[in-house]
């Protein structure tokens, strides 16, 4: 690996820890990971509260809760994501 490689993408999931969406949380993680494993730098949990559940994916906001959740959607923007972040400039 060269010291010039281009930084992986990262993602963030926040989660209300009151309202039990931990589960919810890890199922999306662990799909995200499956999908594409080392071509991320990382795949992040971060407990929150207040009903909240979004998805950011460097920095920038993929899925807000309540906006309709479909996992298929969500892991093609990401996998969007992953290849431009991989593509050389």
């Amino acid at each position: 690996m060269s010291d010039d490689a281009a930084p992986k993408t990262t993602v963030q999931i926040q989660y209300c820890v009151p309202c039990g969406h931990l589960p919810r949380a890890l199922d999306v993680q662990k799909a995200i990971l499956e999908r594409f494993g080392q071509a991320l730098g990382g795949v992040t949990l971060k407990p929150g509260s207040h009903g909240i559940f979004t998805i950011d994916v460097n920095g920038e906001r993929v899925y807000t809760k309540p906006d309709e959740f479909d996992l298929d959607a969500l892991l093609a923007g990401i996998g969007e994501r992953v290849t431009s972040a991989a593509a050389p400039a």
